[in-house]
């Protein structure tokens, strides 16, 4: 691989808990793990629904998308799982507000239910940028 790769690193969204990396830039693409509902400042679940939880998750991206020099605008995939497909269109209203900013083009996205997430999570998104400065 002729480009480095360096991990990102942001005290605005929750630390790795496992031999993993908040998110990695190499080249000009950003890659992020995904991103559960933890608040950072406390280390705690968000307390409430899909729509608290989807909020969080969604900031914590912006947290780590922020700390790699991109935005949501250059978000090109994401990956959402969710623990029960019933919440899809709660999820998907606040994830519009997100990812579908006026201006710029939503990313493509997968949205696939799972049996279980970390921390009985309802929700964890990844996603991949482009553009990536840092």
């Amino acid at each position: 691989m002729s480009e480095t790769k360096k991990a990102v690193v942001t005290k605005d969204a929750p630390g790795a808990i496992g031999p993993y990396s908040q998110a990695i830039h190499v080249g000009e693409m950003l890659f992020t793990s995904g991103q559960i509902p933890i608040d950072p400042a406390t280390g705690a679940m968000v307390e409430g629904g899909i729509a608290e939880q989807t909020t969080r998750v969604c900031e914590n991206l912006k947290a780590v998308l922020v700390a790699a020099g991109v935005g949501f605008a250059e978000v090109v995939k994401t990956t959402v799982f969710l623990k029960d497909m019933k919440d899809f269109a709660a999820m998907n209203e606040v994830y519009a507000r997100y990812f579908a900013g006026e201006g710029f083009a939503a990313p493509a996205r997968s949205t696939v239910q799972v049996a279980a997430l970390p921390k009985d999570a309802l929700v964890e998104i990844e996603c991949v940028a482009v553009g990536a400065s840092k």
